[in-house]
């Protein structure tokens, strides 16, 4: 299973795949599970690994971010709301049509990082496969859209990607302080037994201290790729054949409902530019739904509003993690309530 996830981890970055090195994982380890039998993960890493997403997470935003949103605050409500309910909407058609089962739908649609989403969706009780499936899929075609966009309409490149240092030299210092914060969030979320604490917990010790200057995230990638395998590796084991055959029936009304929500976050985007006279490939990065690494790096290769786009895709992300629970609890009660109100009629 290694040697097959480093094999595909390298075709999809050499492709220009987002998330390769979770994907490429995740795909060698359905493979394994599919034809060779259960191979499990130990619970501790997975746990690990989401702490190392969470502190990523945080040192991905910086403090500038507030200073960006307090400046043009209507804009960034009007625009992540709309992507917001626009997702929410569609997740909603989803569960409605019984294409994923209970709250998967909605975790699935919801436009926030793909990775979160998971360990998000799992903790909530919603089957963390689909999920992936789906959030995977809205990032591939995002990314490739908005490559697309960049490049035709602009000009732009679009698909420049740095070149990844793997051993950089690191002070070993800012790693440790960065692994004890990971650890006793961990640690934390397990004596608290939060729900997707593992993750939640060391994204916010990681920001607060971080802001204030107790600590600097120190994560070098090869550390990354080693969390980033991990997950993948865990959500991978876990597919069957027959979840592989209800992924592969559900594909199409999947993909339709993923590029229906591009292309309303695009009449979206063309909003700001008509209202607000933002530029158009700024309010369409700003706009894109999810996969906010891969959008960074097609903005940071293109002539666009940098702070603008990220802080926009940075909002949207923590009001996803704060709102989710609540919003895919309340839809997936909607449906259930008419499913059994149908069931009664259907009955007499």
């Amino acid at each position: 299973m290694l040697v097959l996830s480093a094999l595909l981890a390298v075709g999809l970055e050499y492709a220009g795949l987002p998330a390769a090195l979770l994907i490429g994982p995740l795909l060698a380890a359905v493979v394994v599970a599919v034809t060779a039998g259960p191979v499990e993960i130990p619970a501790p890493s997975f746990l690990f690994a989401q702490g190392i997403i969470g502190l990523m997470m945080a040192h991905s935003v910086p403090v500038s971010i507030a200073g960006e949103m307090a400046r043009d605050w209507p804009l960034f409500v009007a625009g992540v709301l709309s992507v917001m309910v626009v997702a929410a909407a569609l997740g909603w058609m989803l569960a409605r049509w019984h294409v994923l089962p209970g709250t998967t739908a909605i975790w699935g649609s919801s436009p926030g990082a793909a990775t979160a989403m998971m360990i998000m969706a799992e903790a909530h009780g919603a089957d963390i496969r689909l999920v992936a499936f789906m959030q995977y899929l809205r990032v591939v075609c995002v990314a490739l859209v908005a490559s697309v966009v960049a490049r035709f309409w602009v000009g732009s490149t679009g698909d420049a990607r740095p070149q990844i240092d793997w051993f950089p030299a690191v002070a070993w210092l800012p790693v440790l302080e960065t692994l004890l914060v990971i650890g006793a969030g961990v640690l934390l979320a397990r004596v608290l037994r939060l729900s997707a604490g593992a993750l939640l917990l060391p994204l916010i010790l990681g920001l607060v201290l971080q802001h204030l200057g107790w600590v600097t995230i120190t994560l070098p990638p090869w550390l990354l790729a080693i969390a980033y395998a991990l997950v993948g590796w865990s959500i991978g084991l876990r597919f069957t054949r027959p979840i592989l055959v209800h992924v592969a029936r559900a594909l199409p009304r999947v993909l339709a409902s993923t590029l229906a929500l591009i292309a309303i976050c695009g009449l979206l985007a063309a909003c700001l530019v008509v209202v607000a006279g933002i530029d158009p490939l700024t309010a369409y990065l700003a706009t894109s739904p999810g996969g906010a690494d891969s959008v960074a790096i097609i903005a940071a290769s293109s002539k666009v509003d940098m702070p603008f786009v990220m802080a926009m895709q940075t909002m949207r992300l923590f009001l996803v993690l704060v709102t989710g629970p609540s919003v895919a609890r309340f839809i997936a009660g909607r449906v259930s309530a008419r499913d059994r109100a149908q069931e009664r009629a259907e009955e007499r």
